[in-house]
């Protein structure tokens, strides 16, 4: 059975940082592309931070970027998500996606809330 469990969601004040984990199992988590996803309050899910089964292909939403920074331990089979200078438009219900050969498998999210 596969497994994406993330880890690392809570409520932070604007300008701090998180570290979110996704911590993959039931499945050869190095063929897989992974990708950080993240839908606000009323809002559809958008694309935050992708990256190729090695660490040489990333990118990241325009939203994101010079802030955040995804990573990957293929030994570990988890996907990370460095985030720093949190803003309040960063609160959302973070999820991670693996996928491969048309096979997708999504978490089910850890909530973000930055707060003052």
């Amino acid at each position: 059975q596969v497994q994406l469990i993330e880890s690392g969601g809570g409520l932070v004040q604007p300008g701090e940082s998180l570290r979110l984990s996704c911590a993959a199992s039931g499945l050869t988590f190095s063929r897989y592309f992974m990708s950080w996803h993240r839908q606000a309050p009323g809002k559809e899910r958008e694309l935050v931070a992708d990256i190729g089964r090695l660490e040489g292909r990333i990118t990241y939403a325009d939203s994101v970027k010079g802030r955040f920074a995804i990573s990957r331990d293929n030994a570990k089979a988890t996907v990370y998500l460095q985030m720093t200078n949190l803003t309040l438009e960063d609160t959302a219900v973070y999820f991670c996606k693996a996928a491969y050969a048309g096979i997708i498998y999504w978490g089910r999210g850890t909530p973000v809330t930055v707060s003052s």
